[in-house]
Order: C-alpha cells, then sequence, then structure tokens
C-alpha cells in the first residue's frame, strides 16, 4: 500500500515522483544537517536564557514588566547573532516590519539605497516610488531613494554598490527574489555586498529583507555584516505555530530606534502587552529549523520533479538554497493556474477552492495565490502564487511536513496532467 492509492495519483506520476525523491537523497543530508545545527542554536538559546513557564504567561494593558516579551527578545537575538531584538505579534506582516525598521533609522534628508534592485511590489508605497503622493511615504518625509540594479545573470554589481552607498544612510539588502527570477541570496552573497558597502561609506547602516531566508543556511545576515535585520513569524521563524507578529533584530541602538517607531519614543520596547502569544512565538521558533528544513525538503523535490517534466526550475536541488522559495516557469497562463489548483487541492484547509487571480492590495498586476493554512497568509505552509504576466512563472514556498508539501507538489503535476497539459 502507498499514498498514491489514497490519491489515485497516474502510475507515471508515482514513478517519477520516487525518481525525483531519490535524486534528492543527498541534498536531504545535507539539509538535515543543517537544521541538525539550527536546532541545537535554538535549544542553547532557550537554555540560556532560562526560558520557563512563566514566560508563556500573557500580560494586558501596558504590558510592564513581561518577562516572557523580554525573554523572546534575548533568546531571537541569540539565535540571530546580534545584540538585541524586537520580536511582537503586533507586526502585522513582514512587510510592516520592514517598513518600522525603515522609518525608525531613517530621517528627513537620509539617503536609502537598494542595492539589490528594485524592492517587493509591497514596499514600493512604503518607499514612496510607487503609489499616490501624500500618503505618508518615506519620500513623503523627505528621505531619498537610489538603487543599484542587478546584473544581468542576477549577480550584485559590487563596483556600483561601492560608488552608489557612499552618501546613503541604509544600503538595503532583499535576499528572497520576490516575483524576479534571479536567485535568492546566500549569506556568502549578502558577506560580498556588505564589503562592497564598507569600501563605499564604512557609515552606512546595513539592513537586509530575512524574509524566507532564517535556518536556510547555518548562519544568519548578520554573521555576513549586517547591521539590521527583520522578518514575519508566519514564514520561518515562527515554525508554522506562530499566528503573527515578526522581528527586527541587529545593533541595540538601531533596535531601539525601531522599538520608538512601534510604540512610542521614551517607551520603546519597556510596554506593549503580550495577551498571550508568548508560548506560540516561542514554540515555533523551537520548531522553525525542522519546519523550515521541511520547506527545504519541498522545494528540492518540487524543483527536481518539474525539471524532470521539462520545466526550468530556480533553485536545482543540488543548489545552495537562500530561501525556501523555488520559481517555476511554466510558460502561459493555463499552464499556472493548472499549477495552482492542484497546489490548492493539497492543502489541509480549503483544498476545496478553487484560485482566481484578482487585484491584491500593493501588487501591480493580477495575482493568483494557492494557499490552504491553519494561519491566513503564512508563507511557511505549502501556497504558490504568482502575477499574471509573462514569463508565467510561479513561486511556490513552505511545507511545514514533507509528506504534505510532497502530496502538494504531486497534486500540481496531477492537474496539469488531467488538464491535458502535461504528456509523458
Amino acid at each position: 500500500m502507498n499514498f498514491g492509492d489514497i490519491y489515485n495519483f497516474d502510475p507515471k506520476l508515482l514513478k517519477l515522483a520516487e525518481q525525483a525523491e531519490n535524486n534528492c537523497f543527498e541534498a536531504f543530508e545535507r539539509i538535515n544537517r543543517c537544521a541538525e545545527y539550527n536546532g541545537a542554536k535554538v535549544l542553547k538559546a532557550f537554555s540560556d536564557n532560562k526560558v520557563s513557564e512563566p514566560c508563556f504567561y500573557g500580560s494586558t494593558g501596558y504590558g510592564y514588566g513581561d518577562i516572557g516579551r523580554e525573554t523572546i527578545d534575548k533568546v531571537f537575538a541569540q539565535v540571530l547573532g546580534t545584540e538585541d531584538a524586537l520580536v511582537r505579534f503586533n507586526f502585522v506582516s513582514g512587510t510592516h516590519a520592514l517598513s518600522v525598521a525603515l522609518f525608525g533609522v531613517l530621517r528627513t534628508g537620509d539617503k536609502i539605497v537598494s542595492i539589490t534592485g528594485k524592492p517587493y511590489d509591497t514596499l514600493e508605497e512604503v518607499i514612496g516610488i510607487g503609489g499616490e503622493k501624500g500618503n505618508g511615504s518615506l519620500m513623503d518625509y523627505g528621505v531619498l531613494y537610489g538603487q543599484v540594479d542587478l546584473k544581468d545573470d542576477g549577480t550584485p554589481d559590487l563596483d556600483a554598490i561601492t560608488t552608489a552607498v557612499k552618501d546613503a544612510k541604509v544600503a538595503y539588502i532583499q535576499r528572497s527574489r520576490g516575483y524576479s527570477l534571479r536567485r535568492a541570496f546566500t549569506v556568502d552573497d549578502i558577506r560580498g555586498m556588505a564589503e562592497a558597502v564598507r569600501k563605499g561609506n564604512p557609515d552606512a547602516v546595513i539592513m537586509v529583507d530575512n524574509c524566507y531566508g532564517e535556518f536556510v543556511e547555518m548562519q544568519e545576515p548578520s554573521a555576513a555584516g549586517a547591521d539590521i535585520i527583520i522578518g514575519s513569524l508566519i514564514k520561518n521563524a515562527g515554525g508554522g505555530i506562530a499566528r503573527t507578529g515578526g522581528y527586527i533584530a541587529g545593533r541595540a541602538n538601531l533596535v531601539e530606534l525601531c522599538s520608538y517607531r512601534l510604540t512610542c519614543v521614551g517607551m520603546g520596547k519597556e510596554v506593549g502587552c503580550t495577551l498571550g502569544m508568548n508560548r506560540e512565538m516561542l514554540l515555533g521558533l523551537f520548531f522553525a529549523p525542522d519546519v523550515v528544513a521541511n520547506a527545504l525538503k519541498t522545494s528540492a523535490f518540487a524543483s527536481e520533479l518539474m525539471t524532470i517534466l521539462g520545466f526550468e526550475c530556480s533553485p536545482r536541488k543540488d543548489e545552495q538554497h537562500g530561501d525556501i522559495v523555488t520559481a517555476v516557469k511554466l510558460g502561459d497562463e493555463e499552464h499556472l493556474t493548472a499549477f495552482c489548483r492542484g497546489i490548492q487541492k493539497g492543502a489541509p484547509v480549503d483544498s476545496f477552492v478553487v484560485p482566481e487571480a484578482w487585484d491584491m492590495p500593493g501588487y501591480s498586476s493580477k495575482v493568483i495565490m494557492a494557499a490552504g493554512a491553519f494561519t491566513n497568509g503564512a508563507s511557511i505552509e505549502l501556497s504558490a502564487d504568482a502575477p499574471i504576466r509573462e514569463p508565467f512563472a510561479v513561486w511556490m514556498q513552505g511545507g511545514i511536513t514533507f509528506t504534505s508539501g510532497k502530496i502538494g507538489v504531486m497534486l500540481a503535476v496531477q492537474e496539469m496532467i488531467d488538464s491535458s497539459l502535461v504528456d509523458f
């Protein structure tokens, strides 16, 4: 007996899936070693900072003296290799945490230079390079913006970075790819960019959008020269358990400035009730290294299976991942929507829903999203999304268990088979 009988997969698909998984053996071993190291790092941070049951209790009102909130900040800072951290359920998304960090650090007349090309769609209005003037963007407040485009091969232009940051307050790095086909940046890539920034401006604040990148490698960007890193708890760092939240981690003085933006000047990190959310943030972080490993295995499996079927994928199974995302070029809208329908069918929640493209807030094109998650929008749970535009690529991420991730990918292929879009 096998799960193919439960899902009535095409026998040829079952054979190809078995081949793809066998081909991923070495990649899976590498992923397991990374998860083991990061799991030890997390466990040590819990013990070093004396996590105990009182840390799980929630506070109300002002939240003065919330031992859990203070301990969570210390644990995250140690795990991420930073001086301090601001970890709060109040962050509604990764974009919100990034916005707080940008407004916390930048002042009128300062300049931010995005050194990895144009930032993700949802940040365009935050910066002011998109949306209407007068909405309260950084540029509305007199912050200047510069950009260093990536080279044609998707790699950073280090010489151009050194020149561009000479008058910058913030050098901004987006680790994940967004809706582009360049590869996600590894910690070594970030180290090279940080060195280029320091060469041009030793005082620039190196800020890294670390969304989708936590625990993918044994080090975080802080080990490569980043001054401040930001992420979401409904992605990697929340382990599929945290229902909301985000973090800002880095140099203590910068984290303090960001805390003033989240609450108010003079109070910063000292206030903010936790309403019983501490336990799931700690438990999510504890699970995160293994959950990320499952997502990476799902990514490697999907890349190998779709490659066998003749589709172009990035990254390939044997490449070093910079995040948990796999991009698959499907060629046209029909293949794209069929793939997303199949991913949706593999969801534990809302599997019966048929995804359709719509005008999502913050995006410039219609977007189709397949996601049936225990936490709405949790990208660490298996999902696939794409703008309806050339080159009709889909960006797939997540998989809190490898079994569910694998089945979801196979259902995506089965949907294309059933729609006569794949012929063995």
